[in-house]
């Protein structure tokens, strides 16, 4: 296993360095990789293990959904719900754009976990084949990569959170091509709940 920061180093070799930032800001750089890796460490432990508190926060609609879709994707280690409170409350009667606008604004903020530890140069890479994957996606397409792995619903963001801190893609662009992937995506997955009951009259006739 290697970390983020050995991995991307690898593919940046033919970058610029960066300008010297002095023994100053370096010590208080490494400090703030340091306590993003903890942060998100302890994150995820917490969330994993309160599972079942953390779906409570579906019975409180869109308040809750953006909670529970922050909660799901800010953990990196561990499984937490996902897609399926989505589908719920678009089964449930609300409105699924605001369903789908509080899910995906709720669940880009959490993979901030996710570009912190990739950020921080701490996060172990294990599936080293597919982080290398990621890193020759993101160098030939730029951010089109997020955008549809934000969209489709696959196993790989939690790690494109990660490449993306790792090569110092810009904080604000990354919450913005996630935002708009995510919210397509969870609109399209309250649709889909809040028609779901016809769907299955019709298959039942």
């Amino acid at each position: 296993m290697t970390t983020a920061d050995e991995t991307a180093a690898e593919h940046l070799t033919s970058s610029p360095s960066p300008p010297p930032t002095g023994e100053g800001k370096g010590w208080r750089l490494r400090l703030a990789r340091l306590a993003a890796f903890v942060g998100v460490v302890a994150l995820s432990i917490l969330i994993s293990l309160n599972r079942e508190q953390v779906q409570r926060f579906q019975a409180f609609g869109y308040p809750g959904i953006f909670v529970l879709s922050f909660l799901a994707s800010a953990t990196i280690i561990l499984p937490a719900p996902g897609l399926i409170p989505v589908f719920s409350l678009g089964t449930a009667g609300l409105n699924p754009w605001l369903i789908g606008l509080a899910a995906g604004a709720g669940s880009t903020l959490g993979e901030l976990s996710g570009y912190a530890a990739g950020f921080s140069g701490q996060a172990i890479i294990e599936n080293r084949q597919m982080y290398d994957q990621l890193v020759r996606w993101m160098r030939r397409y730029g951010l089109f990569t997020i955008f549809i792995l934000a969209l489709i619903p696959n196993p790989l963001f939690d790690l494109a959170g990660v490449v993306s801190g790792a090569l110092r893609v810009p904080l604000w662009q990354f919450l913005l091509v996630t935002l708009a992937g995510k919210t397509i995506k969870m609109v399209a997955v309250a649709l889909l709940g809040r028609d779901f009951p016809e769907l299955l009259q019709l298959i039942g006739g």
